[in-house]
């Protein structure tokens, strides 16, 4: 008989209960009575790997337990989590995981009514006789539904293998137990409307990833000399997400130096750094299931040449004006058209060496997608606030961007921001974005000066 007492099962207090509470009773008002819903978590993928929990599992339940699932009455209220027995050979080899036997606690941690054997949730569908799914798919580590959808693509050409959703195994189960299927446009629909805005505790983590992300990007800063690797800037970045508590990379690492720049989601970040040249780069960390979103370009040499002071610069410039207009209750097409209006006259102002980048200039006036994606467990997270007037708790991405396709030249410089009361919070302000100061901290040395480095030209 194991020894429940002397057991201290993990659990990672992301969120309060009574957030957790709040967030399933807003699920259950906002679908009305009548539905019995049921969300599946992610599942172990059979790899020596960090076990992480679906987004929107892990935001209803805060549970990282392989193979759980949970139930909302909306009639009710009620919620209940229906988890593993306890493996206690697992346990000693991996450590106490929570498991059904820790019912009493795992109420306590969550604020679920009832803790379940997961057996019992054919007899719990079967009662019910319909159940309501969301056909999201679920985002485990590094899964945006951008992601998703480049994914479904492929599967459409690949004469093999088919493409298979989440929902698709609890749909096909419910309906061999006699169970109907039904309201599963709704479920997604409400989960994409609640995480859409961000609650006290979500932005505090977004806070924290936020300021992490600046300080990695600041390290690669001070470690970016001729004759790194674009994968040793991000296995910088890598380190200080690592020991500052992060569960690793809220996405893959966009290093992109020289000619790759022009590349916006280059990722094979292999290049050796060259002098003359400058690096673009995009990495945030997950934290407690929240990533921020970041884009700074700075100089391998140190000193920005007179390209990018020009090009750059005015994009960097552009950045704080739009940060200026961003208000609460105004439309987002809104705060594009007042920030291009101010900008005309610093584009007559600016000191342009070619006519085609003053086109570039004033085009990007134009272009729709500054105030970019939506950020939060997500680095592209649910919904869309564009066709919405802005509200306090909304995060995205703010992300100007110039393109000269004549020179091959991409520009870009990128915070997460989050809408407050009265103007936005910007939750990567750390990282310095005016040239003069990325210039100063550069002068630095970076922790990747301490770092070792082998000589395996013997092996070659």
């Amino acid at each position: 008989m194991t020894d429940l007492g002397k057991r201290t099962p993990y659990f990672r207090n992301s969120y309060t209960p009574e957030c957790l509470g709040r967030r399933r009773a807003d699920v259950c008002s906002r679908l009305g009575n009548g539905h019995f819903v049921v969300l599946a978590g992610n599942t172990t993928t059979g790899a020596f790997d960090y076990f992480r929990q679906f987004n929107d599992f892990y935001y209803l339940t805060g549970i990282e337990v392989p193979h759980a699932y949970l139930s909302l009455d909306t009639t009710t209220g009620n919620s209940t989590l229906y988890l593993p027995n306890l493996d206690a050979k697992m346990e000693r080899s991996e450590g106490a995981m929570l498991s059904v036997e820790d019912a009493e606690l795992v109420k306590q941690l969550t604020a679920v009514t009832w803790v379940n054997d997961r057996n019992s949730l054919k007899a719990d569908m079967q009662e019910h006789g319909c159940v309501a799914v969301s056909r999201l798919y679920g985002e485990g580590a590094q899964v945006c539904q951008d992601v998703v959808r480049h994914q479904i693509h492929a599967y459409a050409d690949d004469p093999i293998r088919d493409f298979t959703s989440t929902a698709e195994p609890l749909e096909c189960v419910a309906k061999d137990w006699g169970v109907e299927v039904n309201n599963a446009s709704d479920v997604a629909d409400v989960l994409t409307s609640l995480r859409a805005n961000k609650d006290a505790e979500e932005q505090n983590w977004m806070r924290i990833a936020g300021d992490l992300t600046a300080e990695a990007v600041m390290q690669a800063m001070c470690s970016t000399e001729p004759g790194v690797k674009e994968s040793d800037l991000a296995a910088t970045a890598s380190m200080v997400f690592s020991v500052n508590g992060a569960l690793g990379p809220g996405y893959r690492a966009i290093v992109a130096a020289g000619e790759n720049i022009w590349n916006a989601h280059y990722f094979r970040n292999n290049k050796t750094l060259v002098s003359g040249e400058h690096v673009l780069m995009d990495f945030a960390p997950d934290v407690h299931y929240y990533t921020s979103d970041i884009g700074r370009v700075w100089p391998v040499n140190g000193t920005y040449d007179d390209l990018h002071r020009e090009l750059y610069g005015y994009i960097v410039e552009y950045h704080k004006v739009l940060k200026r207009h961003i208000k609460p209750d105004l439309m987002p097409a809104v705060v594009m058209e007042n920030a291009a209006e101010e900008m005309k006259d610093l584009i007559d102002r600016w000191s342009w060496s070619e006519e085609a980048f003053k086109a570039g200039a004033v085009e990007a006036l134009s272009f729709k997608g500054h105030l970019s994606h939506m950020v939060g467990m997500a680095v592209h997270d649910f919904g869309d606030y564009h066709d919405r007037p802005l509200v306090p708790g909304c995060v995205f991405a703010l992300d100007p961007q110039m393109w000269i396709p004549s020179h091959r030249i991409y520009i870009r410089v990128e915070d997460t921001v989050c809408v407050t009361e009265d103007g936005i919070e910007t939750y990567t302000e750390r990282c310095p974005i005016d040239l003069d100061d990325v210039e100063d901290l550069m002068k630095s040395d970076g922790m990747l000066k301490y770092c070792p480095r082998l000589d395996y030209s013997k092996h070659s």
